[in-house]
């Protein structure tokens, strides 16, 4: 089985073909085909290959499936004796992308 080690959005990725993966948000529309070419690792069965700090000629092609927010996360500062309360809420945007080929 081949996976590969991709960084995007500051964050690495352990991928491999036909998976789907929520990363940071990436310029793109919907069903528009989106190249990886920060390959760190590749491995396929008993050949592995390392970058330094990416490997040469890897690429991994996929889809964006839809763009959109998380979730809301609230943050809740609180400090004790001094009635400080403070609640916020974030909501983070992300893409989602179908892993298609990783190329090598």
């Amino acid at each position: 089985m081949v996976f590969a080690v991709i960084q995007t959005g500051g964050k690495q990725y352990k991928i491999s073909p036909e998976q789907k993966i929520k990363i940071e948000k990436v310029e793109g529309d919907k069903d528009a085909a989106f190249v990886f070419d920060k390959v760190l690792l590749v491995a396929d069965a008993d050949k592995i290959k390392i970058g330094a700090p990416y490997v040469e000629g890897a690429k991994a092609e996929g889809i964006i499936l839809k763009q959109a927010r998380d979730r809301k996360k609230i943050v809740f500062k609180y400090h004790s004796k001094t009635r400080y309360r403070k609640k916020k809420g974030h909501r983070q945007h992300f893409t989602e992308v179908k892993i298609n080929k990783i190329r090598y």
